[in-house]
């Protein structure tokens, strides 16, 4: 049992002035597998009033002083890989491998990244004959993040705080909040001064509404779902503060006429259901030409009735979704699909066979998906795959633009030439070319409903950071 329930606040574990103890459920047993403090807004203005102390010094430290932190923090993190890896296993039912290699990865990725970024980072440069650009650090960054992807959500946010001068407060998810709680562990062994970085746990309706609306804090970074983002939005219009979010996603993966159809698909399935479908800018959408879907059906039969899926802790392609919520939705969603008259290529409603417990979901994919079924418009959030056929490629892309999102895609064609054509009319922050991996140096974000601002690489540093021009005379 995991004990967690004091606040990280002024660079110490202190007891939170309010809230209640929550417990947190293991999604592989459904049982209670440690507790937090679901703390108070009174809890929230502390961590700010350190944050914001902290703020006048660090906020002049230089780019000798925040790199040999960033490298401190690097070293530190490396030890407790397996730490992060085995909380992640825990709490959001990630796979062993899984867990350690690529969620927990991600945040070593994303250091490394930021490391070899700042080294270079123009803070202050010429604009024209009388004009210099000063990139000055924005204040207290108020930061939430959610349980998908507890690691990487949070270095993206923290490490490019850190890197620019900036001082944050963090609420973690509270269905997945070990991990955050291992990281807060690491910044202090690794040095970060007290105030720097605080850590307030609590529910969206408390904590993050008092974070949003904080007079204290200049800019609020949160990720999430639209919906909730939205409220966000709305709370932090009265104090002006900069808005920075990444919300949820429906992305289309375009599959071209000449393409490699087997490979196309396989890659989809693979991709989409390897964090059991929790993932914002996964190709929950694959759109096949009509003329190739019954092709294209058999070869996502065999490979969604291939994965193996169980406990986490053993040699498993997919886990459990993270709580009996999501659980519920995802079936829910299955089931309207069925009853919108989608075909059930393979999957299903309820549990895989032979677990009987657990939140564990049969990975489904859907044939003769109309793209205004439910299906098709909602983000599911969970290991379902639409299948959709299109005419031509005009079609094609009118298919993938028909969503109020617009977080990533993907095309796969014969040639990249013809790939990157598709993907110049795709509404899109990020469009995949035949099966790109991610690029830690890439802008993460996306167009409309998708959210606002970018994370990973140089140009989430300006995200942080307050422009000033310094004009001089003629």
């Amino acid at each position: 049992m995991r004990d967690y329930t004091r606040a990280y606040i002024d660079g110490a574990w202190v007891k939170p002035t309010g809230g209640r103890i929550s417990d947190v459920i293991n999604p592989a047993t459904e049982k209670v597998a440690g507790q937090i403090t679901l703390a108070s807004a009174a809890d929230v203005d502390a961590a700010v009033a350190a944050a914001a102390k902290a703020f006048k010094t660090f906020s002049k430290t230089t780019r000798e002083e925040r790199l040999n932190l960033l490298q401190s923090i690097l070293s530190v993190y490396g030890r407790r890989m397996d730490d992060l890896a085995d909380a992640l296993t825990e709490e959001l039912g990630a796979p062993k491998k899984f867990a350690k290699d690529v969620q927990a990865g991600a945040g070593y990725l994303h250091l490394q990244t930021a490391v070899a970024v700042l080294k270079d980072y123009k803070f202050e440069y010429p604009q024209g004959d009388r004009t210099i650009i000063r990139r000055e650090p924005i204040g207290v960054v108020g930061m939430v993040t959610p349980w998908n992807w507890p690691i990487n959500q949070i270095m993206v946010k923290v490490v490019p705080a850190l890197a620019t001068g900036c001082t944050s407060v963090h609420k973690p998810s509270e269905i997945a909040p070990f991990s955050a709680h291992i990281l807060a562990e690491i910044f202090h062994e690794a040095g970060v001064p007290a105030g720097v970085y605080n850590l307030v746990d609590g529910d969206g309706p408390t904590v993050g509404a008092a974070i949003s609306a904080h007079p204290g804090i200049a800019m609020v970074s949160f990720t999430g779902s639209t919906a909730a983002g939205i409220d966000v939005a709305k709370r932090a219009a009265d104090t002006v503060k900069r808005v920075h979010q990444e919300l949820g996603g429906k992305s289309p993966n375009i599959v071209l006429p000449d393409a490699d159809l087997a490979k196309a698909v396989t890659e989809n399935i693979h991709r989409l259901m390897m964090n059991s479908g929790q993932t914002c800018h996964a190709p929950t959408r694959i759109l096949i030409p009509s003329e190739k879907i019954e092709e294209a059906k058999m070869v996502a039969r065999e490979v969604v009735t291939s994965l193996k899926i169980g406990d986490p802790k053993g040699d498993v392609d997919m886990g459990p979704v993270v709580s009996k919520r999501q659980w519920e939705r995802v079936q829910s969603l299955i089931g309207k699909g069925i009853a919108e008259g989608a075909e059930v290529i393979g999957g299903g409603e309820g549990r895989p066979e032979g677990l009987s417990s657990g939140y564990y979901v049969r990975p489904t994919v859907f044939a003769g998906v109309r793209n205004e079924m439910a299906i098709a418009q909602e983000e599911i959030f969970g290991p379902v795959l639409c299948m959709i056929a299109y005419r031509d490629v005009d079609d094609a892309v009118a298919i993938a633009n028909d969503t109020e999102y617009g977080l990533g895609a993907y095309v796969q064609a014969g040639s990249v030439d013809e790939a990157r054509n598709v993907a110049a009319r795709i509404e899109a922050g990020m469009v995949y070319i035949n099966g790109a991996g991610e690029d830690p140096q890439a802008p993460f974000g996306g167009y409309k409903k998708s959210g606002n601002g970018r994370e990973w690489g140089a140009v989430a540093f300006g995200e942080f950071l307050e422009t000033k021009a310094l004009i001089l005379p003629t």
